[in-house]
């Protein structure tokens, strides 16, 4: 037996792991109590540190080293934290302890794994953004209606089967994301969301929607595609700021009558619709974007023609075998189309040569009528030897002296269109120099001007007297530079630059709210204000394709108004090709997930 006792010990320990307690690196919480904001997101998390739930509670590690008065880091100064961003772990919980970060305007917890809210969270009466998308909630607790000064929820892709009524109580909400859920009714009190703009209510499985969505008198975008929608209230005509609505892969088999008077974009693609009826079409007083495709239309009544504000109209696979030539005469159109229709008469490479053929070609099928072919000539013949159709520019308000290779246009036609009240001119594939100086004379009616395919290196400031211009188009010239004077073109909806010489987005274009669409692929384009083009609040169709963008402002991400963003062929490496590929809505996520903290 040995003669000294051996002392007790576990002769495991080396084997066992001790839990411990996840923590942030020191460094990072000091640069939050300096900037008031902390950034955790993509870190792995399980759960949230407490040293973070106690950011502002605790004293500094620095507070027992110096305490200088001289010092550059005083504890003492520190700021609340007012943004915390926790994306993209693998969080199943939150603690109550998130009441103690009461100065929270932003809490970002979307792409984890929660299931459930404390209800301290009630508590953050400074919160104003909520991100809780991509999550396994099945319901909101009754505490987050308490949250008066929230300005944005999001909740898309959780499982929530219902909504508290109390949600009506969140006043100063402007935008509410619920796709993505089990969703089968929605409360009445939504209609108490006055301050409301943006609702996406998509891929639920509504039946229904309530009438109270009337009173949202502030909506400007409405998205209730992929839901069991049979039937839309008649009650939304009231909702008087209605911009787009989005009734996508319904069960509709009629087309909603609306009559909201700033509806500009309708989407009913992927219904069951049969037939259009003109006193649906009659509402459309200011209708730009018509989505009709993948129904089971058949026919189109001539009503079609009151849309004088149509720019595109899709009826891509419906049941559509003859095609009014009266289609023709929408002052507005430009993109038309009829994919996958059973069409008689109209060779199917006239479709693929595009919108303006196919206009064009329907525009010769129109007959003169009688009373009009007694008037006298309905041609006459300038100097150049061309012959000019009267008939277009008395019925159809068109002046166009397209393809003819001139370097001036003539006089004598000006004289004619300026007593037509000419609406639309087409001076494209020729070979001016300079924007004609007499188109001013038609400035009290025209509003679509195509100048594309000239020689023009400079743009006249006569253009910018043409105060009801809508639709400019410039593409393929020598432009690099456009005059400050188009800020007078209040109106202005489209401008298409591509193929020109712009080395920057055009600085006046910044100034032009009411803007809709900016093409400007195919030129040198180096750089985009963010901070500036958010200003565009219009503005939904971005073109800026094959330019020299090195690199894109993550800052971009904060332009949501935008539904159609192009940035290929551009030589940037990040956002990487994969994510572009995925489209405007996936791409401005990335850039907005970019943005330093």
């Amino acid at each position: 037996m040995s003669r000294f006792k051996r002392a007790d010990r576990d002769t495991l320990a080396g084997f066992r792991t001790e839990k411990t307690e996840v923590t942030v690196p020191y460094g990072l919480l000091n640069a939050a109590r300096k900037s008031g904001q902390l950034n955790l997101s993509g870190r792995g998390l399980t759960e949230v540190p407490q040293n973070v739930y106690h950011l502002n509670i605790d004293t500094p590690e620095e507070a027992n080293q110096n305490l200088s008065f001289g010092a550059s880091d005083r504890w003492w100064e520190q700021t609340d934290l007012t943004k915390l961003l926790l994306s993209s772990n693998q969080l199943t919980e939150l603690s109550d302890d998130i009441r103690l970060l009461r100065g929270l305007t932003t809490l970002d917890l979307h792409d984890n794994q929660l299931s459930s809210l404390p209800s301290a969270l009630g508590e953050l009466e400074e919160l104003q953004q909520l991100r809780l998308s991509h999550n396994q909630l099945t319901s909101l607790p009754v505490e987050v209606p308490i949250l008066k000064n929230l300005r944005s929820l999001t909740v898309q892709q959780n499982l929530l089967e219902s909504l508290p009524e109390e949600i009506g109580h969140l006043e100063n909400l402007t935008e509410l994301d619920l796709s993505k859920n089990r969703l089968t009714c929605l409360p009445s009190s939504l209609g108490c969301l006055t301050h409301l703009q943006t609702l996406n209510m998509s891929h639920n499985m509504l039946i229904c929607l309530p009438e109270s969505l009337a009173q949202l008198a502030n909506v400007k975008l409405l998205d209730c595609s992929n839901n069991h929608l049979t039937d839309i209230p008649a009650s939304l005509s009231e909702m008087l700021a209605l911009e787009q609505l989005y009734l996508r892969h319904n069960k509709l088999h009629f087309l909603p009558r609306i009559l909201a008077p700033s509806l500009k974009e309708l989407y009913v693609g992927n219904n069951h619709i049969e037939e259009l009826h003109a006193e649906q079409l009659d509402s459309m007083t200011v209708i730009s974007v018509l989505e009709l495709r993948d129904n089971k239309i058949r026919t189109l009544p001539e009503q079609m023609t009151s849309l004088s504000t149509l720019t595109r109209l899709d009826l891509t696979n419906n049941d559509i075998s003859t095609l009014p030539a009266s289609l023709s005469l929408l002052p507005s159109l430009k993109v038309l189309l009829l994919e996958g229709n059973p069409l008689r008469g109209i060779r199917r490479e006239l479709l693929t040569k595009g919108t303006h053929e196919l206009l064009k070609y329907l525009r010769g099928r129109i007959k003169v009528e009688p009373h009009e072919a007694d008037e006298g000539p309905t041609a006459m013949t300038l100097p150049s030897q061309t012959t000019v159709k009267r008939h277009n520019m008395k019925s159809l308000k068109l002046l166009d002296y397209s393809d003819k290779q001139v370097d001036e246009i003539p006089d004598e036609l000006f004289d004619a269109a300026a007593a037509e009240g000419v609406t639309t001119v087409n001076f494209c594939k020729n070979k001016l120099a300079c924007i004609p100086p007499r188109l001013v004379d038609l400035q009290s009616s025209v509003s679509d001007v195509n100048l594309g395919f000239n020689r023009l290196t400079s743009c006249s400031p006569d253009i910018c007297k043409l105060l009801q211009l809508t639709h400019i188009d410039l593409r393929n010239n020598q432009l690099s530079d456009l005059p400050s004077q188009m800020e007078n073109l209040t109106k202005l909806r489209c401008i298409i630059l591509n193929y020109n010489r712009f080395k920057s987005f055009p600085d006046i274009l910044y100034q032009i709210i009411s803007l809709e669409t900016v093409l400007l692929g195919n030129n040198q384009v180096g750089m985009v204000d963010p901070g500036r083009l958010i200003g565009l609040v219009h503005l939904s169709t971005l073109d800026l394709s094959n330019n020299d963008l090195l690199n894109i402002p993550p800052e971009l991400g904060l332009c949501t108004m935008l539904r159609c963003l192009n940035l290929e062929g551009n030589p940037f490496r990040t956002p990487r090709a994969a994510i572009v590929a995925k489209g405007t809505d996936a791409l401005l996520e990335y850039l907005r997930s970019r943005i330093p903290t």
